[in-house]
């Protein structure tokens, strides 16, 4: 997939290979139905030091049908079951484009970036209402060309996540796009499971997605905790997208699954200290290893040594601190002779060895 960019520039970020993690958190239906939640959860997100926020912009009627039998119901083992049909389920979790005004204003006085995944081509004409900088194609619509090619039309990059898609869907929503005049695509490794067991995730397919379409690989998390978004970011993903819900215990349509405001800072500080942690092949002693070279084992006199006295086991030991000389050193030291008087504690090194 020669076409694609190797880095993809969403507002002031450069997000690729080499560059600081781009976290997005996802408000998704948290905020309960309720725009003053809607507003507190951005406001929370965005002091995460998170780089974007992403909202689900679609509407019951353009996502599926208001039917509550055969395929529309929602089985009884299904995580959203209470909700009975699809449509209720969405009816519930959408966030309703009339607030998107006050979000995008607030989302602007706070200086963070917000975007939405969309799910049409109505929420692609809503969004462009609004300065987004980027698209989102949430799993199942990866097969939805009609959709991709009229993200591809934006001029603006897009991320898609690939959790119900196949390696050839995947290789097909990249050729639209491209075909559309859309280089600039971030991938997304997804399990659409919620939660996600953490075995279902398979991390190394990060690396293999990056290998094969040679663009920006990320990873939407939705297992429970941090430990897999952080171990992601150590295999390469260049994107971490995680859901955020508020401190204040409510049951709303992905709690289940999502991080409290101050989990999600936690997963944010322990990403950028594994970033640094990263680091580079280095097998010399860094400056802090080498303030602790005296834990290395090393030859000193262990017994007192007369001038002219022969160097035997029995008056010099390997021993810590690792000041004198290497213990590989010891069979050509034994049988030599003190070049002067030696107490127990003076380092053996080759001035003293006659």
């Amino acid at each position: 997939m020669s076409g694609l960019s190797q880095k993809v520039t969403i507002g002031d970020r450069i997000v690729g290979k080499d560059e600081k993690a781009y976290v997005i958190a996802e408000l998704s239906g948290n905020h309960g139905g309720s725009l003053d939640k809607a507003l507190e959860l951005l406001r929370a997100g965005a002091s995460t030091g998170a780089d974007a926020i992403k909202l689900q912009v679609y509407r019951p009627d353009t996502i599926t049908l208001n039917v509550s039998h055969g395929d529309f119901a929602i089985p009884e083992d299904n995580a959203w079951s209470k909700y009975k049909n699809l449509y209720h389920l969405y009816e519930y979790a959408h966030t309703p484009w009339e607030w998107l005004p006050d979000l995008f204003a607030e989302a602007e006085r706070l200086g963070v970036e917000l975007f939405g995944s969309v799910f049409d081509d109505t929420s692609v004409d809503e969004l462009e209402k609004f300065p987004v900088k980027a698209y989102k194609i949430a799993s199942p619509e990866i097969v939805d060309l009609g959709l991709l090619k009229k993200v591809a039309n934006t001029g603006k990059p897009v991320i898609v996540s690939t959790g119900l898609a196949s390696l050839s869907d995947i290789a097909l929503a990249v050729d639209c796009l491209t075909e559309h005049g859309c280089s600039e695509v971030i991938l997304l490794k997804c399990t659409t499971a919620y939660p996600t067991p953490p075995e279902e995730v398979n991390l190394k397919t990060v690396q293999s997605l990056e290998q094969t379409f040679n663009c920006p690989v990320g990873l939407s998390d939705h297992t429970v905790g941090i430990g897999v978004s952080i171990a992601a970011v150590t295999m390469g993903a260049c994107v971490v997208e995680k859901h955020i819900k508020l401190d204040d215990g409510e049951e709303t349509v992905d709690s289940f699954f999502s991080l409290t405001i101050d989990e999600f800072k936690t997963m944010i500080t322990e990403i950028r200290r594994a970033e640094v942690a990263i680091g580079k092949v280095e097998y010399s002693l860094t400056p802090e290893a080498a303030k602790n070279s005296n834990g290395r084992r090393s030859l000193y006199v262990s017994q007192p040594i007369k001038k002219g006295e022969s160097i035997t086991k029995a008056n010099i030991r390997s021993v810590r601190p690792g000041y004198g000389l290497e213990p590989k050193y010891l069979p050509l030291v034994l049988g030599r002779k003190a070049k002067h008087d030696l107490i127990a504690g003076d380092r053996l090194s080759w001035d003293v060895i006659a």
